[in-house]
């Protein structure tokens, strides 16, 4: 009997994207194939996004096109919560489970594709770090599960639930088998990162024989024993993300953090109900990069939130002036079923909200362009993700993959992906970089 085969669409952020890495080795385990098109998958699974309305058009746009192309689809994901709205519009869909719920995925599966009765796991290895969707270089090490904050604009907690963190134990283990396997990157993830090991009382974990603390300065000291990069994604601003400063500035983790600052009007922040919106985190910021120089900051900002004036407007521009941050991503301001944002009075009116995020991304732009103009002639290690007929392509320190620009690399020696390489910067503009190999 051939292995049943198993399609899959992951759709969503890089923690959805773990959730696909981990339903996909367990698949793997039991002797299913994973093939990448329709027409040869005995049955579909499509992880879904639901976090605003417009994942929520991708995600059922995919499983339509699925139902289309193959006819036996599986959905799980965020969107799954909502298995009502996906059942109204494709009936046809033969399990609905939500995030996180991989032993319901797979059992949908084998419902739908019975596994190989001759599998023999013992001796049909998945390679220990599991089946990864990324290149092999770098990937994604997801520290948590869910959310403690209740921010108005967010239903991610109503979807994932309540924040669960991992044993740090089994966390750095994981690192540790990427690093073997020839991850060179490993990007943290969660829903909050700075928050890692508050639900567990920070309890003390072991890992190679020794007590490590779950919490996130110790959690980073750890991890940076591996040799890899290590970067920080979904920090919130909390005091003690203080103590991981001195980690970069000593090159034990990358100098990056990303930092969802949302806005900076305290009575828009005070609206969102953002953690920690009183600090003063423009001074935090000076001292961070006083500390550690090389520091990148990446942030995301809503503009349009109901209740927001110009003044408050102003208000955001001013201090991105003043916070000169580096990578910064910024969305209009889109209601969401179930977000207690919706009952605010005052929304914004969407000509005015396309107003202020164009002149949002000017401003920025103009930020962004003068900070990496300032790197030309500097030397920088950048790690190669892409070589082809066309170049080299690379990223630095300061370039998450997908979100952040890259470093376009020339070089008199052949490069290969995932080698890193000390470049001199030659030009910039405002998103990407040019650099010359030393060597």
């Amino acid at each position: 009997m051939a292995s049943p085969k198993v399609g899959f669409v992951s759709l969503g952020c890089p923690k959805a994207l773990v959730d696909s890495e981990r339903i996909l080795t367990q698949l793997r385990t039991e002797g299913y194939q994973v093939v990448p098109d329709y027409a040869g998958a005995d049955v579909v699974v499509v992880n879904t996004c639901g976090f605003i309305d417009s994942a929520k058009a991708e995600s059922l746009d995919a499983i339509g096109e699925a139902l289309a192309e193959n006819g036996r689809v599986i959905v799980t994901g965020c969107l799954g919560v909502q298995e009502d709205v996906i059942r109204d519009i494709h009936p046809g869909v033969l399990a609905v489970t939500g995030p996180q719920q991989y032993e319901a995925v797979v059992n949908a599966v084998h419902d739908a594709a019975p596994a190989p009765k001759e599998h023999d796991p013992f001796i049909d290895l998945v390679p220990p770090q599991g089946i990864k969707l990324t290149p092999r270089h770098y990937a994604y090490l997801k520290i948590s599960e869910g959310c403690n904050h209740r921010c108005s604009f967010c239903i991610i907690p109503s979807m994932r639930g309540d924040l669960v963190s991992r044993p740090v134990g089994d966390v750095l283990d994981e690192a540790e088998r990427l690093v073997r396997a020839g991850v060179k990157e490993l990007l943290v993830v969660s829903q909050d990162t700075s928050a890692y090991g508050v639900d567990i009382k920070y309890r003390t974990g072991f890992w190679q024989g020794r007590p490590v603390k779950s919490r996130m300065t110790e959690m980073c000291e750890a991890m940076s024993e591996l040799g890899a990069w290590i970067r920080l994604h979904y920090v919130y601003p909390y005091p003690y993300v203080d103590e991981v400063i001195p980690l970069m500035a000593q090159g034990k983790i990358l100098p990056y953090l990303d930092i969802p600052f949302q806005h900076a009007s305290p009575k828009v922040l005070k609206l969102m109900k953002r953690p920690a919106f009183e600090d003063k985190t423009l001074a935090r910021i000076h001292r961070w990069r006083e500390q550690c120089p090389q520091l990148t900051i990446r942030s995301t900002f809503i503009v349009g939130f109901p209740g927001e004036t110009e003044e408050d407007f102003e208000y955001l521009l001013q201090w991105l002036t003043e916070a000169q941050l580096d990578r910064v991503g910024c969305f209009q301001y889109s209601a969401v079923d179930g977000a207690s944002a919706n009952a605010l009075p005052d929304p914004v009116p969407e000509a005015v909200k396309q107003d202020r995020w164009e002149r949002f991304m000017a401003h920025q732009q103009s930020i962004s362009e003068k900070r990496l103009a300032q790197k030309v002639g500097q030397e920088i290690d950048v790690l190669v993700d892409e070589v082809s007929d066309e170049g080299v392509i690379a990223r630095s320190s300061a370039d998450a993959p997908e979100i952040d620009g890259l470093v376009y690399v020339s070089s008199d020696r052949q490069l290969a992906p995932g080698e890193l390489v000390r470049v001199r910067v030659t030009d910039s503009d405002p998103y990407d970089l040019w650099a010359q190999t030393l060597d």
